[in-house]
């Protein structure tokens, strides 16, 4: 298996590509100029966050042909994950008052979560796309508060990780629950079979 580049800051990303023993190192690409990850007018979740990975793959090849350091023939993975609820796209928190309002708008209530992939390798770029519903409990403002004040909600899409304390928010997943964490491990490998590296 050839080592690949993981061009994301997210841990479990970095994590979820240990679990299936894929040999990598992150890139830590500098974030261009403006808004982060902006949405574009009517743009679907779905195209949103097939948008922006493609986008994060481009800045990142982009970003490395710059870099004589680096290994110029490495395979490059980047992803992105959004939350959609009743079709808006729900971002990351801006701040954890902005997070409770988020959580008091999941509460209750099932949403999506849709991940985006794509890969680079010798010129070819292979895409994958993975969607999943969760449903979460009726929250009370104390629940709310105390896991905002955890701190766990901000940099994450939805202002929640499944992975951490509001798991025990969610009743029902129906999907990939490494998707929902960020990036699908089943889609990752499919890549890297099309890509001709496992």
């Amino acid at each position: 298996m050839k080592f690949i580049y993981l061009a994301s800051a997210s841990p479990r990303r970095h994590e979820l590509l240990q679990q299936i023993q894929i040999p990598h190192e992150v890139l830590l690409v500098p974030a261009p100029a403006g808004e982060d990850e902006p949405i574009l007018p009517s743009e679907s979740a779905i195209q949103y966050v097939q948008r922006t990975a493609l986008d994060k793959l481009k800045q990142a090849t982009a970003w490395r042909n710059t870099q004589p350091q680096l290994h110029q023939d490495w395979p490059l993975l980047c992803a992105d994950t959004t939350v959609e609820l009743n079709g808006d796209i729900i971002g990351k928190p801006l701040d954890l008052a902005d997070a409770a309002l988020i959580l008091q708008r999941l509460s209750g209530q099932s949403h999506q979560v849709h991940s985006a992939c794509c890969l680079s390798y010798q010129g070819q770029i292979y895409q994958a796309l993975s969607s999943s519903t969760i449903w979460f409990k009726a929250l009370s403002a104390t629940e709310i508060n105390a896991y905002c004040q955890s701190g766990e909600p901000l940099g994450k899409a939805g202002a929640y990780g499944v992975q951490g304390a509001a798991a025990k928010f969610i009743t029902h997943l129906d999907g990939n629950y490494s998707s929902v964490m960020g990036l699908d491990v089943y889609q990752t490998h499919q890549l890297l079979i099309q890509a001709g590296l496992e």
